[in-house]
């Protein structure tokens, strides 16, 4: 069990639910495409956004952004601490910042200070990529160990001036690195994680090592918001961490699809029938299991878990509830059959 922290209005740690973050990539600096964004990500399930905040125009915008964000607003700050300090008066919702890259220690005392005045919680950042000199020196290469003693001293210097609202990621482009770092920190602090492996990479390449590093930490019970990092559309960061949400069975939302690989037993294009479901159940919000079988067989025994199914035979299937054959069906009405025993459910 965690700490817990409100961010906005939205909590992380301390047993609340596991949150979908995502960062846009407009200049902040033009509002309406910057909201036009976040209303986009909000629509898609992202709960919390983080927005660049590099000049005093951007914190201008990020003012007026708060005003008409549907979803809580993070403020990413590097280097200049005076850009926190406005960011805070103009309503961010949490600053993401490395206490130690924004000067002396009386800056840092007027960020915590700014910070504890709002209640506005400071997620610590950890990159793999950007460790301090000395750490890298005492360890000789980026590894979860220095990650995590880097943490701890921004840790310390916040702590320093009695703030302790504080989150802390620790991320890598290494899969092995970002776990092994996260897992010593949850076992060595109570402070709420929030976990991605970053620059993952482009759509396909970047949810397949997210889905290994962050599900991975899902599945151990570490974690407690999470953002994919992809070279895309921010919103394909949403659809991603969704699906490893519910992946990781730590969020059951909307419907799960479940199909098997095909076989020489198959005798139906199985391949189309699945993506024709997948596509169907887009417009489906309830949240089941539905199985899509390719031989008629043992299929419904081995989709037993599921609360419907197809399963395809020789011009012909079978539509089956929770294991059970509930009739046959010829093979061009098995789609449509399947739906109208969704709806009664």
């Amino acid at each position: 069990m965690t700490k817990q922290i409100n961010v906005g209005g939205v909590l992380i740690g301390g047993g609340a639910p596991i949150t979908i973050q995502s960062m846009t990539n407009t200049p902040t600096q033009n509002r309406a495409a910057t909201l036009d964004q976040i209303k986009k990500l909000a629509a898609a399930g992202c709960e919390i956004v983080r927005v660049t905040v590099p000049d005093m125009e951007a914190v201008r915008a990020l003012g007026k952004i708060k005003e008409s964000s549907p979803i809580p607003v993070v403020a990413d700050i590097h280097f200049d601490y005076k850009l926190a300090l406005e960011a805070v008066a103009a309503g961010a919702d949490k600053v993401r910042i490395n206490p130690g890259n924004i000067g002396g220690e009386d800056r840092v005392k007027a960020v915590a200070g700014a910070c504890r005045l709002h209640n506005v919680p400071i997620r610590i950042g950890v990159n793999g990529g950007s460790l301090e000199k000395p750490i890298l020196e005492k360890y000789g290469k980026i590894c979860p160990e220095g990650m995590v003693e880097s943490a701890f001293g921004h840790i310390r210097l916040l702590n320093k001036f009695d703030f302790d609202n504080i989150c802390v990621s620790l991320k890598s482009s290494s899969v092995p690195v970002t776990m092994r770092a996260c897992q010593l920190m949850s076992q060595t602090s109570d402070y709420p994680l929030h976990i991605g492996v970053t620059e993952a990479g482009t759509v396909r390449m970047g949810t397949l090592k997210s889905a290994v590093g962050i599900g991975g930490l899902l599945a151990l019970g570490i974690g407690d918001t999470i953002r994919v990092s992809l070279s895309a559309d921010p919103v394909e960061e949403v659809y991603a961490a969704r699906e490893i949400l519910k992946a990781a069975g730590v969020r059951r939302e909307g419907p799960e699809l479940v199909s098997c690989p095909t076989c020489g037993r198959t005798k139906i294009d199985l391949i189309a029938l699945a993506n024709e479901v997948e596509e169907r159940l887009k417009a489906v919000d309830k949240p089941i299991t539905v199985a899509v079988m390719g031989c008629a067989v043992n299929g419904p025994g081995e989709a037993a878990a599921a609360d419907c199914g197809i399963a395809g035979g020789t011009g012909e299937g079978l539509l089956f509830q929770k294991g059970k054959i509930i009739k046959k069906v010829p093979q061009d009405l098995l789609v449509d059959e399947l739906f109208k025993l969704i709806e009664t459910l």
